[in-house]
């Protein structure tokens, strides 16, 4: 799913219109009514709206849901902030639309003039939408003040009042702090960071049946991963296949008390599909790999508590390296070495990303194509601490186009950069997920993908939407709070059953 910039919204606004054609205040009741679906599906019939509407596209919204909801039989409470003297056209007729079923407004010039209001109310934010182009201020800013300080239910339609699109916001900035926004077709790039949670809160995508040919048509360096893309990169095994068709794979994992994190990468590793996998550690982790793992083969170092060094990498078809091996002085020659002798493209995560934030000029060792799996933290220690989400992503795309390597950065919408500057944000996976292994569980993945002869773009953008479906099934029927890195494991069969179901749906 593309995640256009504001322009690129407001030019498939205006080519729906005219291609379609639809009247704009048409496509306006038509995107109204999807949000009454929705309320409806999450209220009943006896919750009171209090709509508060600025004087835009984005008020003429809420008057139309107002409108909407009150034609149900359910009851509404309209309220509209007088920030401009300029009304936009289809504003007015939904005005016109309210008087002429007696709905009362009330227009408001002050903060004093706001009515009482219910406490069980849910509060709609049809106040700006997301043609801001500046902070807000004035009256403006002050409404938005006071409604944060109530503690009512806040759903924004469009975007949250105050909240910029495609730029990040100040942290003075004044923003409507929503516990829901309902979206109209596409996603917007600020809901992506974790910045904007605080006002966002939980999205939801709601088709207007804005045109599909402009949206296909339409430039951007930004996608959400959806069933579709997953379906297009996802390959059902054949008859005719064999252990040796899925390749071989080595994972470069552990330390003295740190084995858990090789065992749960191994793991992971063998769940996605990989024909052979190979595990090199310090010599006290054998026997722990042996008996937790005994579906991989095993190979020592030289070293009893650390991975030091590593001759033969030949014979495999990709290496994933980081899971628990420490960032030791004999570890950081280690890797340096391995990175010198390395041609195919690599799986890089934990403490070897550590050791690159210790080493930035072996940045430029990393074979092309390579695949880098940092948390926050870690990225910041290979580039540099950003002010802001946002700058953090330009970083991060800057770094992959650089070096020509794909960055998986995790978090909550985990984004994968590409070399050619384009990102993918996830939308799998829950909080439950933030749990020590659940790192090494997507090397594992990963790595095991990518020895499957998926290309690495391909590898990184199943194995993450993989990775959080899995954590997403268990929450489903457990809990998010019970989860550990090791529930993953057992749940990626049923993610890859999910996944092949979808792809056949599609097909269909």
């Amino acid at each position: 799913m593309k995640i256009l910039p504001i322009e690129s919204i407001r030019e498939a606004d205006a080519f729906t219109i005219k291609n379609e054609p639809i009247e704009s205040i048409d496509l306006m009741e038509r995107a109204a009514n999807a949000c009454l679906q929705w309320l409806n599906n999450h209220y009943d019939v006896f919750t009171e709206l209090t709509v508060f509407c600025g004087m835009g596209n984005n008020g003429g919204d809420g008057l139309a849901i107002a409108r909407m909801w009150h034609n149900i039989g359910s009851p509404v409470q309209v309220i509209v902030i007088h920030h401009s003297n300029n009304r936009s056209k289809d504003f007015e007729i939904n005005l016109q639309r309210l008087s002429e079923l007696n709905i009362p407004v009330f227009e408001v010039y002050s903060v004093k003039e706001i009515p009482e209001i219910k406490k069980d109310n849910i509060i709609i934010d049809a106040i700006l939408g997301s043609g801001l182009n500046k902070p807000t201020e004035g009256i403006i800013a002050e409404v938005i003040k006071h409604i944060d300080k109530l503690e009512n239910e806040i759903i924004a339609i469009d975007i949250p009042s105050g909240l910029f699109c495609d730029i990040s916001n100040s942290p003075e900035d004044i923003i409507i702090k929503a516990n829901t926004t309902l979206s109209f077709q596409l996603p917007k790039l600020a809901f992506m960071f974790p910045q904007n949670y605080q006002y966002v809160g939980e999205w939801k995508i709601l088709p207007i049946n804005l045109s599909p040919n402009y949206i296909k048509e339409a430039q951007t360096y930004n996608n959400l991963i959806d069933d579709t893309i997953i379906s297009k990169i996802y390959q059902p095994r054949k008859k005719i296949a064999h252990k040796g068709s899925y390749g071989h794979a080595l994972l470069i994992c552990g330390s003295l008390g740190k084995m858990g994190a090789a065992v749960l990468s191994a793991k992971s590793c063998l769940r996605s599909g990989v024909g052979l996998l190979s595990l090199h550690c310090p010599k006290n982790g054998q026997a722990i790999l042996q008996t937790a793992v005994p579906e991989a083969m095993c190979e020592t170092d030289i070293n009893e508590n650390i991975f030091t060094s590593i001759h033969d990498i030949e014979k495999y078809d990709v290496v994933g390296i980081g899971s628990g091996i420490g960032t030791d002085i004999q570890t950081e020659q280690g890797f340096k070495e391995l990175l010198l002798k390395s041609k195919n493209p690599m799986v890089i995560d934990a403490d070897a990303i550590n050791i690159l934030g210790e080493n930035k000029e072996w940045l430029h060792l990393i074979p092309e194509n390579s695949i880098l799996t940092p948390h926050f933290k870690e990225f910041e220690r290979i580039t540099q601490k950003a002010k802001n989400d946002f700058e953090r992503n330009q970083l991060q795309r800057e770094l992959s186009a650089k070096h020509h390597i794909y960055i998986v950065l995790k978090g909550a919408h985990t984004a994968i950069s590409t070399p050619e500057g384009n990102c993918y944000f996830n939308n799998t996976g829950n909080p439950g997920m933030a749990t020590a292994g659940s790192g090494d569980v997507l090397t594992g993945i990963i790595t095991g993908l990518v020895s499957q002869k998926y290309k690495p773009f391909d590898a990184a953008i199943l194995g993450v939407y993989l990775h959080g479906l899995a954590g997403d099934l268990y929450a489903t029927a457990f809990s998010e709070e019970s989860l550990i890195a090791g529930d993953l494991i057992e749940n990626i069969g049923n993610a890859f059953k999910n996944i092949a179901s979808v792809k056949k749906q599609l097909l269909l």
